[in-house]
C-alpha cells in the first residue's frame, strides 16, 4: 500500500500526515443479463462456451435433421421470431438458418430436456437441412454397428 500525505488542520497551521491508502474493492463484472425468461435461463445447463446443443427435428415426420448450437441470444431469437437461429462455433457469430441458402427452418416448438443441457427444436424444414445439400445431416452417414435387441 502506498502512503500519501494529506493535510491535517491544527491550531493555526496545516501539517501533512502520512495516511495509508485503501485499495478500491474489486468489482467483478456480472455476466450480461439473459434475454430469456428467468426460469428458462436458470434451467439451462450450458457448456464452457455458454452453448447448449439443439437437436432439430421435422415436426410432422419426426425426422432428425441436424444438430446446432445455441446460446441464450440464439435461443431467444428462435423463440421469438419463428425462425431458427444458431450460434456458429467456427465463425463465432449468429446465423439464421436459410438466410443464404433459402432452406428455412420454421419453428413449430422448442423443448428443453430433463437435464437442461439439450434442446429439441421442432421445425417445418424448407429444402435441405444440411449444408452439404442433403435433406438431413445424417443422410448416407450410417456407421457399421452390431444391432441389439430387447429380451
Amino acid at each position: 500500500m502506498s502512503e500519501q500525505p494529506i493535510p491535517v488542520q491544527t491550531a493555526g497551521s496545516a501539517v501533512s500526515a502520512p495516511v495509508q491508502s485503501v485499495p478500491a474493492p474489486s468489482v467483478e463484472s456480472a455476466p450480461p443479463a439473459s434475454p430469456l425468461p428467468e426460469e428458462v435461463a436458470a434451467a439451462l445447463k450450458r457448456d464452457g462456451a455458454g452453448l447448449v446443443a439443439a437437436v432439430v427435428q421435422q415436426y410432422d415426420t419426426n425426422e432428425v435433421l441436424m444438430l446446432g448450437w445455441m446460446d441464450d441470444e440464439a435461443l431467444h431469437r428462435t423463440m421469438t421470431t419463428g425462425r431458427v437461429t444458431f450460434y456458429s462455433r467456427s465463425r463465432q457469430e449468429y446465423w439464421r438458418k436459410g438466410d443464404t441458402s433459402g432452406h428455412v427452418q420454421w419453428v413449430k416448438s422448442v423443448a428443453m430436456d430433463c437435464d437442461g443441457d439439450a434442446l429439441l427444436v421442432r421445425v417445418d424444414q424448407v429444402g435441405a437441412a444440411c449444408h452439404t445439400g442433403t435433406r438431413t445431416c445424417f443422410d448416407g452417414r450410417d456407421l457399421d454397428v452390431v444391432a441389439g435387441q430387447a429380451g
